[in-house]
């Protein structure tokens, strides 16, 4: 049973399908790609700001300009929960192009 959430939980994480045998190999060369990055030795290594080494970071302060427009953004909404965009779930699949119009009809 532990497994079977964990699958879901990154099924739902990758938005892959793990029940088909292409989902099943991109899962297996993630997690051996995953285990060969723990053979590396990073000790005495830093965390880098960047991935771009030969360049700085340059902070800037945080000063907000602009905001309190929640309630403008959610008129943009097709479907909101409390303040929230709702989004449809990335795992499953879009309808055909024929479908479409019954589709947007029911929502």
């Amino acid at each position: 049973r532990a497994a079977a959430e964990l699958l879901a939980h990154l099924e739902r994480l990758a938005l892959v399908d793990f029940r088909d045998a292409e989902g099943v190999e991109r899962l297996q060369k993630a997690i051996q790609f995953a285990d060969r990055l723990q053979e590396v030795n990073t000790d005495g290594v830093e965390p880098m700001d960047s991935v771009l080494e030969d360049r700085c970071l340059y902070l800037r302060e945080d000063n907000v300009t602009e905001g309190n427009c929640t309630k403008e953004l959610l008129k943009n909404a097709r479907e909101k929960v409390e303040e929230y965009f709702v989004a449809p779930p990335g795992n499953i699949p879009l309808p055909k192009l024929d479908e479409q119009e019954t589709f947007l009809q029911g929502s």
